[in-house]
């Protein structure tokens, strides 16, 4: 039987107890595929590279669930901006009514946990 975790995406922020951290889609995709994920936790913006160009997103990590039909049995979106937020969360609900996400997943568009930054 495969190991199940719950994943936490985020560049900045503690990870909740509990949790599995992910900091960057790269690594967030790794987890998901090689393990069934009880609870995902996303961040929208996760942070720039040496020279300042953005990295992926939360967003980009949201497509590439809905197109390669990935689950999570609960999906939380605790991050601080607003439109991504939007953007996330709709997209997984347009994701489920079309079929291309499992029905029975949990979406939240809130944090599961106390969005904590340590410092």
């Amino acid at each position: 039987m495969e190991e199940r975790i719950n994943l936490y995406v985020d560049d900045l922020r503690d990870c909740p107890k509990g949790f599995t951290i992910a900091r960057n889609v790269g690594e967030a995709i790794q987890y998901i595929e090689k393990y069934k994920i009880h609870i995902l936790s996303l961040d929208h913006d996760l942070g720039e590279d040496e020279n300042g160009n953005l990295l992926l997103n939360g967003y980009d990590l949201v497509k590439y669930i809905c197109e390669n039909g990935l689950r999570a049995d609960k999906i939380y979106i605790h991050t601080d901006n607003g439109v991504g937020r939007e953007n996330m969360f709709h997209t997984l609900k347009a994701a489920q009514r079309r079929g291309f996400i499992d029905t029975d997943i949990e979406i939240y568009h809130y944090s599961i946990t106390q969005n904590k930054y340590s410092g």
